[in-house]
């Protein structure tokens, strides 16, 4: 996909991560509209069945956003007030806002060095008696180490504490993985999104995938619960505890539902599924895609001895969602230079992310990113590259070819 021409290319202009929608889903959405059924209703279960069978789980359930889905697991498994819940630094507040939303303490660990995931040493040596779930983040759709996370809750199994019967089920601390950016990932050959106890993704319209707004949550089976029980209880926590919902209670005589506890509201609707079964058909190919665009960007930037993000290697395959690039020797104020020149140039950068203990909120919490200086050292000469299957052939290249001459200029 590289353009060997060293003749300069013509300015262009590239959006960051718009959504790769068309007439397929256009006329889907559609046809939902026109069907009279445009919330939860037969396309969201439609797009739930394709996931499960997807993942070769038994259940998902498709809800408003990620962020849904994450507190969803968290109040599944009855965690609150005087619980503790493990997460990353270098993440985006949806990872650990949702602890706080239940009433549980944040616990915050740092990255690992030289790595964007979370620092599984930092996580052992975090946990108590207290601890009753570990939020590890698929940064980028690079999965985490699921196999040694497993190792270190099964070796804290003497001191877990379950206060449910979903926890006491699983007997041990709960991994319920922030999947938001790892829809279509796969650690070890098994697809992420059946490996976590819980697994959330994010169907945002930033995302691969996209239903404008939208997530799944999918989970493992779980000895002794029965999977459509936990299905059932997602449906009551989404729909304020309603045990009917509308499409249960269009059949004869079933008008009649009662209020089971007092839930939320954060259901899928049909449009969105409707964006979703299509955006499934598509998906392969999408992936395909971005897959060439990553391997381009390494082939230009690997030889100039920039790190770049690993996201296919013999122990997985990345959704390959964000490219990540870090130039060694700059300094933050140089690194925000760099995303301005490549504005200049019509070309939108970003930077994912800047730490949660950097961030007002988390102060407040009293986090302090002194405390976390390999993720400080992962955000502060980091740029976000625009990596979307909207992209042509010559708009990656003019990306190289600006970037390259940018760069070009801070390297020593």
């Amino acid at each position: 996909m590289v353009n060997n021409d060293k003749k300069s290319l013509t300015k262009r202009n590239i959006s960051f991560s718009p959504p790769d929608v068309g007439e397929q889903e256009a006329q889907e959405v559609k046809e939902a509209l026109m069907s009279g059924w445009i919330t939860t209703g037969p396309r969201t279960k439609k797009l739930e069945n394709e996931i499960a069978k997807w993942f070769g789980v038994e259940k998902c359930a498709c809800l408003n956003s990620q962020t849904a889905c994450a507190e969803t697991a968290l109040r599944l498994l009855g965690i609150g007030q005087g619980d503790e819940v493990i997460s990353c630094a270098y993440t985006y507040t949806s990872s650990c806002s949702v602890i706080e939303h239940v009433g549980a303490k944040i616990v915050l660990v740092d990255c690992q060095k030289d790595s964007y995931l979370i620092d599984y040493d930092a996580v052992e040596a975090a946990i108590t008696t207290k601890t009753k779930a570990i939020i590890p983040i698929d940064l980028g759709g690079i999965p985490c180490d699921y196999d040694r996370l497993f190792k270190i809750v099964d070796r804290k199994k003497a001191i877990f504490q379950p206060s449910n019967d979903i926890q006491k089920a699983i007997g041990r601390i709960v991994i319920c993985a922030d999947t938001a950016h790892a829809f279509g990932s796969s650690w070890h050959g098994r697809m992420v999104g059946s490996i976590a106890d819980f697994s959330s993704f994010s169907f945002h319209a930033v995302k691969n995938f996209t239903t404008a707004e939208g997530g799944a949550l999918t989970w493992k089976k779980i000895p002794g619960i029965d999977s459509e029980e936990i299905y059932h209880r997602i449906q009551l926590l989404s729909l304020h505890g309603q045990n009917k919902d509308a499409l249960a209670k269009t059949k004869l005589g079933s008008w009649e539902y009662d209020i089971k506890e007092l839930g939320y509201k954060c259901n899928m609707t049909d449009m969105a599924a409707a964006l979703g079964l299509v955006q499934f058909e598509r998906y392969p190919e999408l992936l395909a895609e971005r897959k060439l665009i990553n391997e381009a960007y390494d082939a230009a930037f690997k030889p100039m001895e920039l790190e770049v993000m690993p996201h296919y290697t013999e122990e997985y395959t990345s959704t390959g969602h964000l490219y990540l690039v870090r130039i060694p020797g700059i300094t933050s104020r140089q690194r925000n230079n760099i995303i301005i020149k490549m504005a200049e140039e019509g070309i939108v950068c970003n930077v994912h992310y800047k730490p949660l203990p950097m961030m007002t909120a988390y102060k407040a919490l009293g986090f302090d990113i002194v405390d976390y200086p390999n993720s400080y050292e992962r955000y502060h000469n980091l740029i976000t590259l625009p990596n979307h299957t909207l992209m042509e052939r010559k708009d990656v290249e003019y990306v190289i070819e600006r970037f390259t001459e940018i760069v070009k200029t801070y390297l020593k």
